[in-house]
């Protein structure tokens, strides 16, 4: 069944405001990772930020994932580290955290990428962007197709990842992602973290149960 990925905002001016938002976005239900994504900020922004939402995340059981910065999962003691194409091979990101954290590599819309990935060792390839991004512009159009590719050979669980909504979302969970990175679809929702994070899980479980699954 798919699962959330949380991608938090590019910009945490106060990480001790929004840990009320994250904890408030966890109350909703099943999360499997939170990445935390600060652009253009200093190290130490970064390390006050990981060290404030660290617990929150620990406490329920939700991965905490850096991005980009192998050595920052290292330091900061997060559960893994997702790298994009400019920033490191992931065979290189694998010698710098070691065996037991996990990696994610960015594969935009290349079956090429992400099979590379998959053999350098990844523990999942992101897919996207599917729709237009309120946090990144979309530079690679993904469609459809890759993810229904991708989950119906390998074994490496794929996210699908660019401005996903509860609205927009429910053709991404039929074609098999194993789980959906979103940022403002759950930020900015018009009623709060906590419910988008609900409506997302109950569209997973809705199409779950049409499937068979438990």
């Amino acid at each position: 069944m798919t699962r959330l990925y949380l991608i938090s905002p590019p910009h945490i001016e106060h990480p001790s405001i929004f840990a009320d938002e994250l904890r408030a976005a966890l109350d909703g239900g099943d999360v499997a990772a939170f990445q935390l994504r600060l652009k253009d900020v200093p190290d130490e922004a970064i390390a006050r930020a990981a060290d404030t939402l660290r617990p929150i995340c620990q406490q329920r059981g939700v991965a905490l994932i850096m991005n980009d910065r192998p050595d920052l999962a290292v330091k900061l003691d997060c559960d893994g580290v997702h790298v994009g194409q400019d920033d490191m091979p992931c065979a290189e990101a694998r010698r710098i955290v070691g065996p037991d954290r996990q990696i994610g590599v960015t594969c935009k819309a290349s079956r090429h990428l992400a099979m590379e990935a998959a053999e350098a060792g990844a523990d999942y390839v992101a897919f996207g962007a599917f729709f237009s991004s309120a946090t990144k512009p979309v530079t690679t159009p993904a469609d459809l197709e890759i993810v229904e590719w991708w989950s119906s050979l390998m074994e490496v669980p794929c996210v699908a990842i660019g401005g996903i909504t509860v609205e927009n979302c429910r053709p991404l969970i039929e074609a098999g992602a194993d789980f959906l990175a979103v940022a403002d679809g759950v930020w900015s929702y018009k009623d709060g973290p906590e419910a988008a994070v609900r409506a997302f899980n109950e569209l997973f479980a809705a199409h779950g149960s049409s499937d068979g699954e438990p």
